[in-house]
């Protein structure tokens, strides 16, 4: 821990209170311990200058608040806060994307959706914000972020989302690599912060590999397509390594499952041979995309192939993933622990985890501290020290 109080003499806007909902419960709970972590040390050094915080609840055993979101036989839910959440700073954490929660419906059992943590989502908002000082939402995987634009007569449904949020009372919003960041245009004039991965990519990497070269002649980094281009220049730069990308040559004369089918992936960049190749992307869905960009360069003759993506959704299951690290197409994967991974996955020797509960701890603690978080928001100097210490 650092031997300095982090904010010096600036006082929290208010007590913390992180609302963890059941979807982010692991992962809330490892955000908590480090902020507990942090604020002890705080009033350790600042006990050694004899001086005293005098703020309610600052340092405390747990920032967890207590609540639930109990379920009638029909479906239909209510959020429950269990203690009182008058005049705290409260951050509201949920994942989306958790589909292993079930819940009883007519007698079925169901599993919870998108659609359903959404909703309990604001049934903890509409609970608390009334007494609350602020509430905030932490939601990593941005409910509808696929849904960012208008195409014909389709539903722009991340802006709603974003916008119900905002005139429930919600103050800021923060979220992780969203698919396209421009979506906060529809909100712009209340806080809606995106962070990137890119420094946890890296730690994840060079402790799992320390026989990587950081140079031109042996690492590049690729862009599966143009949407994931700021991510793969943004990489390269930082290491000092080319960029490659490839585009999606589709047949626009047909319609397969309500979009043009993929007739090639084209490849645009310098060769690959024997160099170790980073994918970047934000998420794995089905992860066909993914594969056939790996075994494109697998045949382009590169040496190692590593993907790297914020979120692993794996919607179509793990069986291609296994059957392309069998035959050699994919070395190894990193996702983040910002969304739910199945048991099956966290097994499987393919798979590394970035762990992103310090960086979430970072930033609540700072927020709540009502400081700026331009240093957390670029990770750039950290990257730059990261691989400055491997290099030595």
């Amino acid at each position: 821990m650092s031997n300095d109080y982090v904010f010096k003499d600036t006082l929290p806007i208010a007590p913390l209170k992180i609302a963890a909902l059941a979807s982010c419960q692991e992962l809330a709970e490892k955000v908590d311990s480090y902020i507990v972590q942090f604020r002890r040390n705080d009033a350790k050094e600042l006990a050694k200058r004899q001086e005293s915080l005098h703020f309610r609840g600052y340092d405390a055993d747990s920032y967890l608040l207590s609540l639930k979101c109990p379920r009638f036989g029909s479906g239909e839910a209510k959020g429950v806060i269990e203690e009182s959440a008058r005049g705290t700073d409260i951050y509201a954490m949920v994942d989306i994307t958790n589909h292993s929660i079930p819940y009883s419906l007519y007698g079925y059992t169901n599993h919870m959706s998108p659609d359903d943590h959404y909703q309990d989502l604001k049934r903890i908002i509409a609970s608390s914000v009334s007494t609350a000082h602020r509430v905030n939402v932490i939601m990593p995987f941005l409910y509808e972020g696929r849904q960012h634009k208008r195409s014909k007569r389709e539903s722009l449904d991340c802006a709603l989302a974003l916008e119900e949020l905002i005139h429930m009372g919600v103050k800021n919003i923060f979220t992780f690599d969203a698919h396209d960041p421009r979506v906060q245009n529809a909100i712009p004039l209340h806080g809606f912060d995106n962070f990137m991965p890119a420094y946890q990519f890296v730690k994840t990497l060079f402790t799992h590999d320390t026989s990587l070269k950081l140079d031109k002649e042996h690492l590049m980094v690729i862009s599966p397509d143009e949407g994931a281009m700021d991510r793969a220049v943004y990489l390269a730069n930082n290491l000092s390594v080319d960029m490659g990308m490839f585009y999606k040559r589709r047949d626009y004369s047909k319609i397969v499952d309500g979009r043009n089918p993929i007739v090639a992936h084209e490849f645009l960049g310098a060769p690959v041979d024997g160099k170790t190749v980073l994918i970047i992307d934000d998420m794995i869905s089905s992860g066909e995309s993914m594969l056939d960009t790996a075994r494109e360069l697998k045949e382009r003759k590169a040496g190692k192939v590593i993907i790297c993506c914020t979120f692993g959704l794996f919607t179509n299951g793990l069986e291609k993933f296994d059957e392309f690290y069998e035959k050699g197409y994919i070395d190894y994967v990193i996702t983040t622990n910002l969304n739910y991974r199945s048991p099956e996955l966290l097994k499987r020797e393919w798979y590394l985890e970035a762990d992103m509960s310090k960086y979430l701890a970072v930033i609540i603690n700072t927020l709540n501290h009502d400081v700026s978080i331009s240093d957390v928001l670029s990770p750039t100097s950290r990257i730059q020290k990261l691989v400055h210490e491997y290099n030595r």
